[in-house]
């Protein structure tokens, strides 16, 4: 099957071949307050469809003044009118910037500021913070003309624009004119009377979470989303009457490219909830005859927490696929027996437009606990010295292929360090191969424990917490000690049914001295509500020891 490398291209191909059928599907969203939107739950959008409002948008956004290159951003949740905007953008050949919904107003009027951003669609929901944001960065003298746009999530009629200022020869520093050469250097159109983007164009801008600092803007062309869109579809077996639950938020790598651009590529179609509910997670597939979901370790674990799902057909259910964050093989296995669907684990990262490892579609292929094999990508082990190192021997894994990133936006030494000398994406993920080929993963380099000189994976600690039945949800840290350099502290989520009064931390010590022994067992339990993860579902262990605000 030969397919075009541009989202523009593959837009009109599927709009040509099936004019008719259905791509983007609105399920109703119980969850909504009001002035939630205009009521599009049930609606439908074809591929022809999708065309008609891909050509009208380009149209408004030429006569807004928007030119080639330029970042549009949108800050609202999952529905059609999200999705069409971001696919929209990129058929312009503008660069679709998704905000994250679960930035703190610092993060996002930094966000908003450094992306260079022209014009901001925001929902009822949202515009209220965004307006804030706004404020903030004109009381710091941002003079930067951005334009806000109020609509909705699941609105029906596109919204109208109006028309911006041009961009001023003297603009401020940080502003779009003055970064003219970085963007160009970093694979951004210069040439505004080109209607057409071709391949090596950015096509999306998405910021990492920052954990230990302000965010990264991670480029990505049409080729990276292209080649992502392709793998994810030929390593899972997708084709045109395949239909996936897309949970996940847009402004999310996985949720983007996974559940919105492989089945662009596949002919598949997409049923789109503003938000995960467990409540609702299986009558959504049922109901919509999905044939694969999509999910993150979290919501694993919520859906084993939640009801059965008892008189629902979820016979078209073909797999589950679980990315972004290592998934517990205790929970791999009790999904998988508790709900009868087949996981398949694959991991990937906004660098890397989603996926680069996958196990098979063959179930006896597949390896619980492993991250699988290289998807359309190269994948090794080094040593610090950058040496490759040997089967089972662990390591950082690093990566090559037509999925990696252009770089980060205006961050030029921030992009040389993520690469090795020669040309291989560092992950900061610190894993091994086996014998096979398989690749596993112990836990980040930066989130390494190293108490009395010896390394601890706090991956291996989670899982055995996680093996006792009062515990949800768990995530070891190391911590400042004297005498060790570091001591282990676990922060644990009991079940409902345990709150606040156990599991008893004497129950955990002995729960952990069987799985583990005395030099990985924690020396303290904390107990907290929930941990705090990024939209990928990766905790973000940092924040837990990080010092309170203020």
């Amino acid at each position: 099957m030969s397919t075009p490398a541009t989202i523009r291209a593959l837009i009109e191909a599927r709009a040509a071949q099936y004019p008719d059928r259905p791509f983007l599907l609105a399920a109703p969203d119980e969850g909504a307050g009001e002035g939630a939107g205009s009521g599009s739950a049930g609606a439908t959008l074809t591929f022809g469809a999708l065309l008609e409002r891909c050509r009208a948008l380009e149209i408004r956004f030429r006569d807004a003044g928007l030119k080639p290159g330029d970042v549009v951003s949108v800050l609202m949740g999952n529905g059609i009118q999200t999705a069409t905007l971001l696919l929209g953008a990129m058929y312009s050949g503008l660069i679709a910037h998704p905000l994250n919904l679960l930035c703190q107003a610092s993060q996002l009027a930094y966000v908003v500021e450094h992306s260079d951003t022209r014009m901001i669609f925001a929902s009822a929901q949202t515009s209220d913070a965004l307006a804030t944001a706004l404020a903030a960065l004109r009381a710091r003298g941002v003079t930067r003309e951005i334009a806000l746009v109020r609509t909705q999530p699941d609105a029906v009629a596109l919204p109208a624009l109006l028309a911006l200022e041009a961009a001023a020869a003297d603009a401020p520093a940080g502003s779009t004119a003055s970064t003219a050469s970085t963007r160009a250097d970093a694979g951004h159109r210069s040439d505004p009377a080109r209607s057409e983007c071709d391949g090596a164009d950015i096509a999306l801008l998405m910021y990492t979470s920052g954990t230990t600092g302000a965010p990264k803007g991670v480029l990505l062309s049409h080729e990276n989303l292209h080649a992502n869109a392709r793998n994810i579809s030929l390593e899972h077996r997708l084709g045109p009457d395949d239909r996936v639950l897309a949970s996940l938020p847009l402004y999310h790598i996985n949720g983007l490219v996974v559940t919105l651009l492989a089945p662009l590529w596949h002919a598949g179609s997409v049923v789109l909830t503003q938000r995960f509910s467990a409540r609702t997670f299986w009558r959504d597939a049922a109901s919509y005859g999905c044939t694969w979901i999509n999910v993150v370790p979290t919501i694993v674990a919520y859906l084993l927490n939640g009801d059965e799902p008892r008189g629902l057909d979820l016979s078209a259910l073909k797999f589950c696929r679980s990315a972004s964050a290592a998934l517990p093989a205790d929970h791999h296995r009790a999904f998988e027996a508790r709900f009868g669907i087949g996981v398949i684990e694959t991991m990937g990262m906004t660098e890397t437009a989603a996926p680069v490892f996958s196990n098979p579609y063959d179930v006896s292929r597949r390896r619980i606990g492993s991250i699988g094999l290289p998807s359309g990508s190269e994948a090794r082990v080094i040593d610090r010295d950058g040496r490759e190192c040997g089967p089972n021997e662990c390591g950082e894994i690093v990566l090559r292929g037509n999925q990696i990133m252009r770089g980060y936006y205006k961050r030029r030494e921030d992009t040389a360090k993520a690469f090795t000398s020669d040309g291989w994406l560092r992950t900061g993920d610190l894993g091994y191969r086996d014998d096979e080929g398989y690749f596993y993963i112990n836990g980040r380099s930066k989130e390494l424990i190293i108490k009395g000189g010896e390394n601890i994976a706090p991956r291996e600690i989670d899982e055995a917490l996680l093996r006792h039945p009062g515990v949800l949800d768990a995530a070891a840290v190391g911590v400042p000690d004297p005498a060790y350099g570091q001591e282990i502290v676990a922060f644990v989520v009991p079940r409902e049914a345990h709150w606040p009064g156990a599991p008893d931390p004497a129950e955990l010590r002995a729960h952990c001295l069987r799985e583990l022994g005395r030099y990985k067992t924690p020396r303290e339990f904390r107990f907290v509500s929930e941990l705090p993860r990024g939209p990928s579902g990766k905790v973000q262990r940092l924040k837990l020891v990080a010092p309170a605000p203020g």
